[in-house]
């Protein structure tokens, strides 16, 4: 069972291009799903074969989950490794049938991205410049960065030397989801943030290591999302912000800024590496607020 498990997570990683992190998700419902399906195999053995396991299975595995307190969204994120591993077993011919075949998700609502104010993101932004350190101005490089391209923090972290053009027509060069590769603008002063990093501060935490991220800890290797994460954290409290605050605050933050600010969904799209752009739409129902201001302001009729 094992083994099949690590030719699907090979097969994500080689024909996909699926990152680390999605990887490690895989590998951890997977894992659970099998260690399920032995104790119904009554064998311990980590090579028995899937092939007993039929859609009865699979709807005992999911009444499972709901008896040890899973919440909808990461049951149905459960069900939908276990449906891709299926499905990938069936074609691969290791088993006859689909046990997830036309079997529904947990439903799921849809949460809408929280975004904070600009003036909570100033307020952010400022935090690491009240420190002296390296590790600070670091920091300070990547909280701006982060919300000047609205990059994901896998995205981020996964910089190298060079990405980042710091001449001319400033811009960072990331590796999105699927491996695909974008260019996205950056305003100068965000440039230079970076630049002053990378000339002053990073040789100091690379202590003579041979290292090409561009983000490094104090060891000198490269800065890990719980890392970033946690000096997030520290920064919100510091600001008086919320500790619901991520990364992808800031993700969410540049998207609704820039809709409000007058950019259009596709540009957005473009910006955030949305393969389907109905993903970028959820952050035009952030923006009805803006949209009504606009209108009554500028409407001769709601004028009052």
């Amino acid at each position: 069972m094992i083994k099949s498990i690590e030719n699907f997570l090979h097969y994500l990683s080689v024909e996909k291009g699926y990152s680390e992190h999605t990887i490690s998700a895989y590998r951890n419902d997977l894992t659970g799903l099998a260690e399920f399906a032995q104790k119904e195999a009554g064998s311990k053995s980590p090579g028995s074969s899937w092939a007993f396991f039929t859609r009865q299975h699979m709807l005992s595995y999911m009444l499972n989950l709901k008896e040890r307190g899973y919440v909808a969204t990461t049951m149905a994120r459960k069900v939908a490794a276990a449906r891709s591993f299926f499905a990938f077993l069936l074609a691969e011919g290791n088993i006859k049938s689909d046990p997830t075949e036309n079997m529904s998700s947990p439903a799921v609502g849809k949460a809408l991205p929280k975004p904070i104010p600009i003036s909570q993101v100033r307020t952010l932004l400022e935090q690491p410049s009240k420190l002296s350190t390296s590790e600070s101005r670091r920091d300070r490089a990547m909280l701006e960065l982060l919300y000047a391209s609205g990059m994901r923090i896998s995205e981020l972290i996964a910089l190298n030397m060079g990405d980042v053009n710091f001449e001319g027509d400033y811009f960072v060069r990331c590796i999105g989801k699927g491996r695909k590769e974008r260019i996205i603008p950056i305003y100068e002063q965000i440039a230079k943030a970076v630049k002053e990093y990378v000339d002053e501060d990073r040789p100091k935490l690379a202590h003579g290591k041979k290292e090409n991220a561009m983000f490094l800890n104090a060891r000198g290797d490269r800065l890990t999302r719980q890392g970033f994460w946690q000096k997030l954290k520290e920064y919100a409290k510091a600001a008086g912000l919320s500790s619901q605050i991520s990364p992808h605050t800031l993700r969410h933050s540049f998207a609704t800024h820039m809709l409000t600010g007058g950019a259009d969904l596709r540009s957005v799209q473009e910006l955030l590496g949305h393969a389907n752009i109905s993903t970028t739409q959820v952050y035009t129902h952030l923006t009805t607020d803006q949209m009504r201001r606009t209108y009554d302001k500028s409407h001769p009729r709601a004028r009052k």
